[in-house]
């Protein structure tokens, strides 16, 4: 150029959004987590026989509460505003609430199979709601991940599902799988800001008072029912409950909701693992292969595509 001054070319470059850090404490509490809801569905299966839906989830609920207060002891409480209040409230009263007593009635006429398949619709759910309430957007590779994942579990539910299904049963799943996707979403925005600790404490206790119509069928339950059913609920209340939803939330105060979801899919296969070694149930190979699909769905849905290139910004020609 001439009569003016050198150009010099200024490239700026959009910052990339950040990234989850899936450090060693995130990656076992989203383990612990998956270990111990697969359980539920294999104690759920032999408990639920015993107990009416409502009298199980309530027994489970107030020992997930009482566990959850130990666990609370000397941790710093941090007052929820009045937005925080009703998502607690609407979290506690989906999740802990309704879909334990969905869960467990679909339970007495589902095996643990059928049931984890159709309750795993949840996860797509949840990314679709994180996309389009939470900001997180739909990326391609979770869409991918999740269609793979669902048709996992959807050829472990024909694998060891009955050839007839009960209509109540699956109806039942399907509320506790909406209502497992609803928990998750309006419990995402409460962490950010209050410990997740406090936030399931808060749930669990406001699913136990929301089932505390079905204390009488609980105590006839527990008079009734031999000690290993009883034993039962204590264990879903302390694992899948009190520990569990507490590294669930750890994981989910780090980890976009959308992708933490589908991870779930990982416990249909662990589900019939389980079922295998304490029932005596042999996976049928279609069940294999569906467990392979899950956690290939699961793997692409961490991918993440190639950022694309920023444009030079237009040079100035005058001289």
């Amino acid at each position: 150029m001439s009569g003016g001054r050198p150009y010099r070319e200024t490239v700026t470059s959009t910052p990339a959004p950040a990234k989850p850090v899936l450090t060693p404490l995130v990656i076992a509490a989203i383990v612990f987590t998956i270990l111990a809801w697969a359980s539920a569905f294999i104690v759920i299966r032999g408990t639920a026989p015993y107990f009416s839906g409502g009298a199980l989830a309530l027994g489970r609920l107030l020992v997930g509460a009482v566990c959850l207060s130990l666990i609370l002891i000397g941790q710093r409480w941090v007052r929820p505003n009045r937005r925080e209040w009703v998502l607690i409230a609407a979290f506690g009263l989906a999740w802990f609430g309704a879909y334990n007593v969905a869960l467990n009635i679909a339970e007495q006429t589902l095996d643990a199979g059928t049931t984890a398949m159709i309750v795993n619709i949840g996860p797509i759910l949840i990314a679709l709601g994180a996309g389009l309430f939470l900001g997180e957007g739909v990326p391609r590779w979770l869409a991918i991940g999740a269609g793979v994942a669902f048709a996992g579990t959807v050829l472990i539910g024909i694998a060891t599902g009955s050839a007839r299904l009960d209509g109540a049963g699956v109806v039942w799943a399907l509320v506790a799988a909406v209502t497992y996707a609803t928990g998750v979403l309006v419990q995402k925005p409460t962490l950010r800001r209050l410990p997740a600790r406090q936030v399931t404490w808060l749930g669990c206790l406001v699913g136990a008072i929301a089932c505390l119509p079905f204390g009488a069928q609980l105590v006839e339950g527990i008079a009734e029912a031999p000690t290993a059913a009883t034993l039962g609920f204590v264990y879903l209340g302390v694992v899948p409950t009190a520990l569990a939803f507490t590294t669930w939330g750890y994981a989910l105060s780090k980890v976009p909701a959308g992708q933490l979801g589908v991870s779930t899919y990982i416990v249909p296969p662990l589900a019939i693992l389980m079922g295998w070694l304490i029932f005596g149930e042999v996976p049928p190979l279609l069940a294999i292969a569906g467990g392979v699909l899950c956690l290939a769905g699961v793997a692409l849905s961490r991918r993440r595509s190639a950022p694309k290139p920023v444009p030079e910004p237009a040079r100035n020609l005058a001289e």
